[in-house]
């Protein structure tokens, strides 16, 4: 089957002629196919559908949800603590595994809807000629050689070329990126076009927005392009974080750390002290269960949850919650145009007459804007030129725009129609409704449309269409002085300055006849008409998006413009909001003749990329990870989808995106702003700063816990805390202090800094150093009380109970450090997380219970404590804090050089 079907794609069918098209397939135009050729090529080729592939079971996705190095550790300690038969703690991480399972299993379960979507994109019904009579099939029972009949409305149900058409426009956003509807024909195109170019041709899944045409079906299924894009998608191997890949050399480091520590303190302890076997057996338990940072995949979850909620509140939908802090380290955004830099809604800027230039202030299908000249605002009903220049602008229309149930303004018909429309709204023409007696409709063939009217009891033509074919019906141009000779160059001149601002020019021109006409015929149009001036039509840029790139530029990311538009439209786009230079762009030809490497070159020096195809934006993005650049992409198409997975993270529109392009990324924008990245990268590079916090809290924590354990091995004395009291400690702490830093909120400088290299290790320098200094401070302090005490008389369990708390005021009182890595902890914002301040009420009750209640000391072998040893505890969670916050000032003044 493959093999037959690859036979589709040997013919460049866009370059060859409708006959020849039709020879090649065996196809008749006015026939069709013979039921038994149908039956024949259905078995060659297969239906005309997307192939399904395999997918994955539920258990399958669920299972994949444990292999992780450190839920491998903490699955291991829950081991440990069964094997204890401490069994409250057995069952406390327990949860934490499967609760940590279930969240990510329930985020990216939706991740495999984005094949199915793209099937669902397959028209369900066409109509087609078979065996001479017409008939209305379903679209997957379509085959090459099929004669297809499309209209206004319909969706194309496979790749097909043109063999008739009339007026046929399509729209194909969402798989080429144009933004407006693509004006058709007949005509063979270039061997080299590009998608966007190939004119004789509509592809499967896009939309007819205007005319008819009969064309042969020449690819179907997976052979269609919309077909290629799923191969593609389906080709993109899944990703994971720069997170998680950290924290998985993390794991594997501490893992392996951990069990040579707890090997060699047992020969030590067996070779050197006379500890009972039994009694070393638990004390390498003690310094395993001690080590392994069992809060640390839960604290990760709930902090990425956090961060998730916090972006939903901007607007920002993330779909795999690692992919939070992913943003964090995002150093290059590869934007698509149509619908996300711009707003997908054609508006007219300028207006061109004989003697003035005119601006127009609003965007999109909002009838709201003034008019201006020169800086200064034109009433346009005291200006004849520009009045009638409008007049024609609402009178040559077929469109209507009007509020939708959400009070957003829409338009029905063509988008260049409702830029006209919208314009004469503006200078409040919205009931300027003269009789229309006749009129020629735009055609592909003329370029134009003509409207004949009954205007103030006279009788007028209304003409507009491309400059090229007004201009060849005019002989003359309007004035506020009047009619004078048409002066072609200076209309020339024009259009080429608006074409350099990426402004698609539409003409105006009108003429007064009889007043007993009723009709107007083509041939009664040539060289009679007056010239009204020339409308500068663009697809705006979104104002917000001008401010987010430019923040995103102050934060050390670039951003590219990657297109299908043509390469002067983007370049004008990308000028106006701050991407490129306005002169340098690169289009899809170029791409293809590049070699990978090549590619990886030039890509850091351009900026706009236009024309381009699916596997250009794949390329692209493949050719920026290979430079080392943690890539996000932007997109709404179904086109941008192969590049949105393959991207570091996808970005789709929540709006206007298609739900192909939503359910191959990780975020979706719900407001389609651009601006709206940001904020989400301030919540990324905030999350991963609130991991980093825990992590700087719970690892130094863990450390002093198993260096009391190893300390007391080395100098041969009783173990001053028990593994049960260590799993206790972590319990705690995790659920309460570490708790509070994921609800850390962001600090101020957070948008002042370079993206963080997304290859550094975890650690680094200041984080080894930290976990050394605080793991010897807490720990040393938690050994020297309990010594201390126990020489003093008290009693092994009495100096266990103050040696907990000890470590446990040690930890409180270093959280307030951690809420700053560098900074000073006492200062502005102190107090701005109240659940920092609830977390260590809850901590201090929840130890209240530990050292009081008497089924408490049951299970953990403790004793209550007098009052006056809380005494130590206090001190020594005081003497951390200080001495925590001196090393924060010594290396500020290192780093400062003073």
């Amino acid at each position: 089957m493959a093999s037959n079907q690859e036979n589709q794609n040997k013919q460049k069918w866009h370059t060859m002629s409708a006959e020849e098209v039709l020879e090649s397939l065996s196809s008749d135009i006015e026939k069709g196919l013979s039921d038994n050729e149908v039956q024949k090529r259905t078995e060659k080729y297969g239906p005309n559908e997307i192939p399904k592939g395999k997918k994955r079971s539920w258990l399958s996705r669920l299972l994949m949800q444990f292999h992780n190095v450190l839920i491998y550790v903490l699955m291991g300690a829950a081991v440990i603590t069964a094997l204890m038969e401490h069994w409250i703690d057995t069952w406390v991480i327990v949860a934490v595994v499967i609760i940590n399972a279930l969240i990510g299993f329930i985020q990216e379960g939706k991740a495999e809807k984005a094949l199915e979507s793209i099937r669902k994109m397959l028209s369900l019904e066409t109509v087609v000629i078979r065996g001479g009579e017409k008939q209305t099939i379903d679209a997957d029972k379509l085959v090459p050689g099929d004669i297809v009949f499309l209209k206004s409305g319909d969706k194309v149900p496979a790749d097909v070329r043109l063999v008739k058409s009339k007026d046929f426009r399509v729209e194909e956003s969402a798989l080429t990126g144009e933004s407006t509807a693509v004006e058709k024909n007949t005509d063979p195109a270039d061997e080299s076009a590009v998608l966007g170019d190939q004119l004789s041709m509509a592809f499967s899944g896009t939309v007819v927005v205007y005319g008819k045409s009969t064309a042969v079906v020449v690819r179907t299924g997976a052979e269609t392009e919309i077909g290629r894009i799923n191969q593609m998608i389906s080709s993109v191997e899944d990703k994971t974080t720069p997170l998680l890949r950290q924290i998985e050399k993390f794991g594997k480091k501490l893992s392996v750390a951990i069990m040579l520590l707890a090997g060699a303190f047992f020969a030590f302890g067996y070779f050197v002290r006379d500890y009972a076997l039994s009694e070393l057996f638990l004390a390498a338990i003690g310094i395993i269960v001690a080590s392994i940072p069992e809060g640390l995949p839960a604290i990760m979850t709930i902090t990425l949850a956090i961060g998730v909620q916090r972006m939903a509140q901007r607007n920002a939908i993330i779909r795999r919650l690692p992919s939070v802090e992913t943003l964090g380290a995002v150093n290059v955004i590869c934007s698509d145009k149509t619908g996300t830099l711009s707003r997908n809604e054609m508006t007219a800027k300028t207006i061109i007459t004989a003697d003035k230039t005119y601006k127009i202030s609003g965007t999109g299908y909002n009838p709201e804007g003034k008019f201006t000249q020169d800086d200064s605002d034109v009433k346009p009903e005291e200006d004849k030129v520009l009045l009638q220049l409008l007049r024609a602008a609402r009178v040559c229309n077929n469109s209507e725009i009007g509020k939708d149930e959400n009070g957003n303004w829409k338009l029905t018909g063509a988008p260049t129609e409702g830029a006209l429309l919208t314009m004469s709204y503006k200078a409040g023409l919205k009931d300027f409704k003269p009789e229309r007696m006749d009129t020629i409709p735009f055609e592909s063939e003329h370029k134009y449309m003509a409207s004949l009217n009954r205007v103030d009891d006279e009788t007028t033509v209304f003409l507009s269409g491309a400059p090229e074919k007004i201009l060849e019906l005019c002989d003359k141009q309007y004035t506020e002085a009047g009619d004078e000779p048409l002066d072609e160059g200076y209309w020339e001149e024009k259009m080429q300055e608006a074409a350099a601002d990426g402004q698609r020019m539409l003409a105006l021109a009108f003429n007064i006849t009889d007043k007993n006409r009723s009709e107007i015929e083509k041939e009664d149009l040539k060289k009679k008409k007056t010239f009204l001036g020339l409308v500068g039509i663009i697809d705006p840029p979104r104002e917000e998006a001008i401010r987010a790139i430019e923040e995103c530029q102050s934060a050390g990311v670039q951003v590219k413009m990657i297109t299908g538009d043509h390469a002067a439209t983007a370049r004008a786009i990308g000028k106006q909001i701050g991407i490129g230079d306005g002169e340098k762009s690169l289009v899809g030809k170029d791409l293809e003749q590049m070699s990978d490497e090549e590619l990886r070159r030039q890509v850091q020096e351009y900026d706009i990329y236009a024309r381009t195809s699916p596997e250009h934006k794949l390329r692209l993005v493949k050719a920026l990870q290979d430079n080392g650049s943690l890539c996000a992409m932007t997109g709404d198409g179904v086109n941008d989808a192969p590049a949105l997975k393959k991207a570091d993270i996808g970005i789709a529109m929540g709006i206007k995106g298609t739900e192909v392009s939503k359910d191959a990324s990780e975020m979706v924008l719900a407001d389609d702003n651009f601006a709206t990245i940001v904020k989400a990268i301030e919540e990324g590079r905030t999350v991963y700063d609130n991991i980093r916090k825990a992590l700087f809290f719970i690892i130094p924590t863990n450390g002093a816990e198993a260096l009391v354990l190893m300390s007391a091995i080395l100098l041969g004395i009783v173990m001053p805390i028990t593994p049960a009291q260590i799993l206790w400690i972590n319990m705690v702490t995790a659920v309460t202090l570490a708790l509070a830093l994921s609800f850390e909120p962001m600090e101020s400088n957070v948008m002042d800094r370079p993206p963080r290299d997304a290859g550094e290790s975890i650690l680094g320098r200041l984080f080894v150093w930290r976990i050394t200094f605080v793991s010897f401070i807490i720990g040393g302090l938690t050994l020297g009380v309990f010594s201390m005490l126990r020489s003093n008389g008290l009693a092994d369990e009495a100096a266990r109970t103050v040696a907990v708390n000890t470590l446990v005021a040690g930890q409180l009182f270093y959280l307030f450090n951690c809420r700053k890595i560098k900074h000073p902890a006492i200062g502005k914002g102190f107090f701005n997380n109240p659940y920092a301040f609830i977390a260590v009420g809850a901590l201090i009750v929840l130890q209240m219970g530990f050292v009081y209640l008497p089924f408490m000391n049951t299970f953990f072998d403790t004793q209550a404590m007098a009052v006056e040893y809380w005494l130590y505890p206090l001190a020594a969670g005081a003497i951390v804090f200080l001495l925590v916050e001196l090393e924060k000032f010594i290396l500020r003044k290192i780093k400062s050089g003073s």
